[in-house]
This record gives C-alpha cells, sequence and structure tokens, in this order.
C-alpha cells in the first residue's frame, strides 16, 4: 500500500473538520523550541544571576556558580518525574491538554526565574525559589517530548511520521539557538554589571513571553487522541486506532499501566536511547568543552563551531525523517549506532585545537547523529499502543537520557580528572554498541499503522 493510501486512511471521519497538518506541526515545533528555549537560558545565563542568587564561601568564588549548575542537575533529574506525570495526563486527558499544561509549567518557570529575589535582599529564600522553579521546568521538559512526541506522529500518519517525528530535533535545535543567541546579545547590548544586575532576568522574561505565543499555537490544535475529553469539540486526527471511544474509553489508563503492562516495551525505550543519547549530548553540548580541555581549543572558537554545526543539523532532521519514511527505520537506526561504536573513538581522537579540525568532527558526527535523532519520535511511538503511548515513552525515555545524556560531561570532566581521558570516547562507543543490538531485535515499523 502507497504511502498516500496510507495518509488517506488517516483522514478525519466523514462530518469532522479536516485537520491542518501545518497547524498540528506549528504546534507541537513551535511549543516545543520555546520550552526548550526556556531551558537552555538557565545554562546560558547562570554565570550572570549565581551570585545574585547564592553567597559565596569564604575564600571560594566558585561556590556560587557551582550551586547554580547544581540546581540545574535536579532540574535534569526531574524530567522522568515529568515524563511519568505528563505522559499519564497525556493518555488521560489528551495529547492537547498535556502540551498545553507543560507550556504554562514552562512559561511559568521561567518567570519565577525572572523574579528570583537576590540573597542579599531576602536570604534563604532566593535560592529557594530558584530550585522550585527549575523543578517546575524539568518537570515540564520532561513531559514535552513524551506529550509532543506522541502528538507529532499520531497527527502524521504512515506514510510521513518519520518526517514529522524529524521536527522534534529541529524545534528543539532552534530553542537552544535562540537561547544562545539572545544570551549573546544581551552580552554584547549591556556592561557586564548591567548583566549581573538585572540583564539575565530579560532573557527569562522573553521566554515567558514566548511561551504565551505558544499557548495560543497549541489551543488552536486538533486533538489526536479519539476518547479524550475534548477531541469532539475539534475532531480528533484519528490514525490506526480501531474501535469506537465508547468501547476503548472504559477506565482511564493508571499511572504505572505501562510500566505493569508493557515492561518489555518500557525496557525496549531505554535501549533505543542509550546510544541516542550519549551521542546527542557529546555532540551537541560537551564536544566544545572537550576540545578546550583535551585540546586546547579556544573557547570563543569552540563556541562559534558548536553554533555552526547545529544549524547544520537542524537542516539534516526533515531528510532523515523523509528517508526513514521510504526505506525504513532500522537502516538509520543501525547506521547511526554501528557508524558511532566504530568512529567515536577515532572522530575524538582527531579533535586538535585547529578550527577546521573540530567543525569537521562535529558535522560528521551530526551526520551519523542524525540517524537516531530524526526519527528517535517515530520508533518510540511505534512501540506502544495509543492507550498508554505518552506514559509508555515519558518515564524510561527521561530516566535514560538523565541516566546516560545528562551526565556525559561530567563523565567527560571525570575521566580527564582521572588521568584517563581516552576512555570517554570508548564509553560513547559502548552505548552506541549496546543500541546497535537492541536495533537489530526491533521489527521495521516504517509502513505499519500505529498499534491501536
Amino acid at each position: 500500500m502507497s504511502s498516500a493510501e496510507f495518509i488517506a486512511e488517516d483522514r478525519a471521519p466523514e462530518g469532522a473538520r479536516p485537520p491542518s497538518r501545518l497547524r498540528q506541526l506549528a504546534a507541537a515545533s513551535i511549543g516545543n523550541a520555546v520550552e526548550w528555549y526556556d531551558w537552555y537560558a538557565y545554562s546560558f545565563l547562570a554565570v550572570y544571576f549565581a551570585e545574585q542568587v547564592f553567597p559565596e564561601s569564604a575564600g571560594n568564588s566558585l561556590v556560587p556558580l557551582l550551586s547554580t549548575f547544581a540546581v540545574f542537575a535536579v532540574g535534569f533529574f526531574m524530567r522522568p518525574v515529568g515524563g511519568l506525570l505528563m505522559g499519564a495526563f497525556a493518555d488521560r486527558r489528551g495529547r492537547r491538554a498535556a502540551l498545553t499544561l507543560t507550556i504554562l509549567l514552562m512559561g511559568g518557570g521561567s518567570l519565577l526565574v525572572a523574579l528570583t529575589p537576590t540573597y542579599a535582599a531576602t536570604g534563604v529564600l532566593a535560592p529557594f525559589v530558584l530550585v522550585l522553579a527549575r523543578l517546575v521546568q524539568g518537570l515540564s521538559v520532561g513531559g514535552e517530548f513524551a506529550a509532543s512526541t506522541t502528538f507529532l506522529v499520531e497527527s502524521a500518519g504512515p506514510g510521513r511520521r518519520g518526517l514529522f517525528s524529524s521536527f522534534q530535533y529541529v524545534s528543539t535545535t532552534v530553542g537552544q539557538l535562540l537561547a544562545s543567541g539572545i544570551a549573546a546579545l544581551l552580552a554584547a547590548l549591556l556592561t557586564e554589571q548591567q548583566m549581573g544586575a538585572w540583564g539575565w532576568r530579560v532573557a527569562f522574561l522573553v521566554g515567558a513571553l514566548l511561551s504565551l505565543l505558544g499557548l495560543w499555537i497549541r489551543r488552536g490544535a486538533q486533538e489526536t487522541l479519539p476518547e479524550a475529553p475534548d477531541s469532539s469539540r475539534e475532531g480528533p486526527i484519528p490514525h490506526a486506532q480501531g474501535g469506537s471511544a465508547g468501547q476503548r474509553a472504559g477506565a482511564r489508563p493508571g499511572l504505572f499501566e505501562a510500566l505493569r503492562r508493557h515492561p518489555r516495551e518500557s525496557l525496549l525505550i531505554c535501549g533505543i536511547t542509550a546510544g541516542g543519547t550519549i551521542a546527542y549530548y557529546t555532540w551537541t553540548t560537551y564536544l566544545p568543552t572537550y576540545a578546550q580541555v583535551n585540546a586546547g581549543f579556544d573557547k570563543a572558537d569552540s563556541l562559534t563551531v558548536g553554533t555552526l554545526s547545529l544549524v547544520f543539523f537542524a537542516l539534516l532532521q526533515p531528510l532523515g525523517g523523509l528517508l526513514s519514511d521510504r526505506i525504513g527505520r532500522k537502516p538509520l537506526l543501525l547506521g547511526f549506532s554501528l557508524g558511532f561504536a566504530v568512529l567515536a573513538v577515532p572522530l575524538l581522537h582527531l579533535v586538535t585545537d585547529a578550527f577546521v579540525s573540530l567543525l569537521l568532527v562535529q558535522c560528521a558526527g551530526m551526520v551519523l547523529l542524525t540517524g537516531y535523532t530524526a526519527i528517535a519520535a517515530a520508533v518510540n511511538a511505534e512501540v506502544f499502543p495509543a492507550r498508554v503511548r505518552a506514559a509508555g515513552i515519558g518515564f524510561p525515555y527521561s530516566l535514560t537520557v538523565a541516566l546516560f545524556g545528562g551526565t556525559a560531561p561530567y563523565v567527560g570532566t571525570w575521566f580527564k580528572e582521572a588521568g584517563h581521558a581516552d576512555l570517554f570516547p570508548w564509553y560513547v562507543a559502548a552505548l552506541c554498541l549496546v543500541s546497535f543490538l537492541v536495533y537489530l531485535t526491533l521489527p521495521e515499523t516504517a509502513r505499519q499503522k500505529l498499534a491501536k
């Protein structure tokens, strides 16, 4: 059956308003970009507000910055909780309701960061407010992947699931670039003293305002879960989820139903994600620092290389998604994982203090990485049935990212401090090899209907 026939089967039922695929794509992508702008703005601006919120320890000026990044880590480990809670909410109340809630939480968290008082004015209340804001943001971003993944893939139809899936990482990268760009613009326009006093707050206020834009776009989206409480008002985007709402709504899924009834699939998500997340965070986040620490690369140049490679990476994603819709998911996953298992060590050893060397290494890794990132949303969504799809993806995915992706910079730095910097590339290669073995066991799902 052709992809056009698949899409035709996925159209709204007779009498329902035809869905706007572009509006659905915008609702997920723009909202996701705003989410990640808010998330990354914290790390880019921490150096400016650290001393405002945390007092310096006697004789150690690094204490405020270290404390600020400790709060960053706390937010990171809230992501599995968000994946579980927001995923279950998406399965019970609908994808659109969950997307609306996640962007409200992220916008509220950004506003709270912007309004965080200084330690000098309020004492311990200042770090308490910052921790609370970061917990809210961690909850939000953990739930965002679960909700937007299911929403994107369910909006697309089997013939375009790979293409729609690719916009998960397109929008994530756009959010990251927007955060770094606004932080750089503020730093260029304001003095160091102004940035420390109030300039950093502007970026978070911008994030809160952008969240309102994302909220407006998402409220106009159409529900993709037919039995959701509000699906009848907008008209669902049905796909391969047979059966009437009355037959399937019944008792709504419990919080741990996905883990209880689908333990194999939950472990599968962990195996699918492990290699992908370590490669992603190594190549998009840690590589500039790796080059500085291990090859003496210039700090400013490493940030320039990182920005250029992220733009290149964003442009690659739709191409990878389209390719997977033509040839299947497995060839891309196997190419990604085997490529990193074999090439991670030599690629990282090729990094020198030359601008071109880092640019080529980072872009080469981005090409391989696209085999995972462009289709991760589709592959994950194709593992679980609709009833528990969001929660089934959200918790194991976010937990694996927290364990292996979020810790990549710390593990790399630890190896360096222990005198074994050469072991980090092998660590990346080993996790990618584990995922390669998992991918070998996966059935090809590109041309199959989504599970009911």
